[in-house]
């Protein structure tokens, strides 16, 4: 392995991360860099003056392009679209309370959902400020913009998304807790124990991108999403197992049905009830998922 392939693997997980939160795809966001991969290899590496910089902007022009491209796309998607899941974390399923709250200024799976509501420029913006950490003139060189118009951008984002920035505090271990009590009771079709676990104003939002059944608006109700959970234990008697892991700082519930991944859920709460279930069950952004598991994907729906 030579100097410039070692450089570029050095950056590549940063360049993954930024590709990934633009685009709410692993295999687009390997897309990505593996186009910046090529870019890097035609370029005069010896006179750049900030190699992460350059890798940086390069990947996040990349992500943008590729993202307006996906918007065309998604805009006939059939019904809610939501990311693929996070890959991060799965070497370390069972972190710390203290891990878990190191790791939780991460984007949350919700607030990467509500991102499609911004422009690429946008999106791009929020994320190397906010999460990435750039400053405002290293933002205003990568989207080739004043820094006054990034800060226009970045404020407008922020205004947009206040609402799903940041969900309520809540203690690792009391998070854990509860959705660890949830899984149970999703496992075993208990009803009684799933409807106490559940807000009354729970919602849950699915993607089954028109391959598998899913809501095309957001079930609420706690009573209702919870004889949801009832039905597919009454369906598939004793053959629904549910686990929960840690992925970038928050908890997710995975679901298995003879013991192959159905859906990957990611759970907020208020700690004391959960508030909102995303629920990902589309086996096309499964895919990733389940290999990187070892497991197989469920056929069943």
């Amino acid at each position: 392995m030579n100097d410039a392939t070692l450089t570029f693997n050095l950056h590549r997980p940063r360049l993954q991360g930024i590709a990934y939160r633009m685009l709410g795809s692993w295999a687009e966001a390997e897309d990505v860099v593996q186009d910046a991969w090529l870019k890097w290899h035609a370029a005069d590496q010896g006179a750049l003056a900030n190699i992460e910089a350059w890798l940086v902007s390069i990947t996040t022009r990349l992500s943008i392009d590729r993202l307006r491209a996906a918007k065309v796309r998604r805009e006939h998607y059939i019904g809610a679209w939501l990311p693929e899941p996070d890959l991060a974390d799965l070497t370390d399923p069972a972190p710390s309370p203290e891990q878990a709250l190191e790791r939780s200024h991460d984007v949350s799976y919700a607030l990467l959902a509500v991102l499609e509501r911004l422009s690429p420029e946008a999106r791009a913006a929020f994320l190397l400020r906010d999460v990435f950490d750039e400053d405002y003139g290293e933002i205003a060189r990568v989207l080739d913009r004043s820094e006054a118009s990034c800060r226009q951008l970045v404020h407008r984002a922020r205004t947009r998304l206040r609402d799903e920035r940041k969900p309520m505090a809540v203690a690792p271990e009391t998070q854990r807790d509860l959705l660890q009590a949830f899984a149970q009771a999703a496992s075993s079709g208990d009803f009684t124990a799933l409807k106490s676990v559940l807000a009354a104003e729970a919602q849950l939002v699915g993607d089954g991108g028109g391959k598998v059944p899913s809501f095309g608006v957001p079930l609420r109700g706690g009573q209702r999403i919870a004889q949801l959970y009832l039905a597919t234990c009454l369906r598939f008697r004793g053959r629904v197992r549910c686990e929960i892991a840690l992925a970038a700082g928050q908890w997710r519930l995975l679901r298995f049905i003879d013991g192959k991944l159905e859906s990957a859920q990611y759970l907020e709460t208020d700690g004391t009830r959960i508030t909102r279930i995303h629920a990902q069950r589309n086996p096309d952004k499964l895919a990733q998922l389940a290999q990187t598991l070892g497991c197989e994907l469920s056929a069943l729906a």
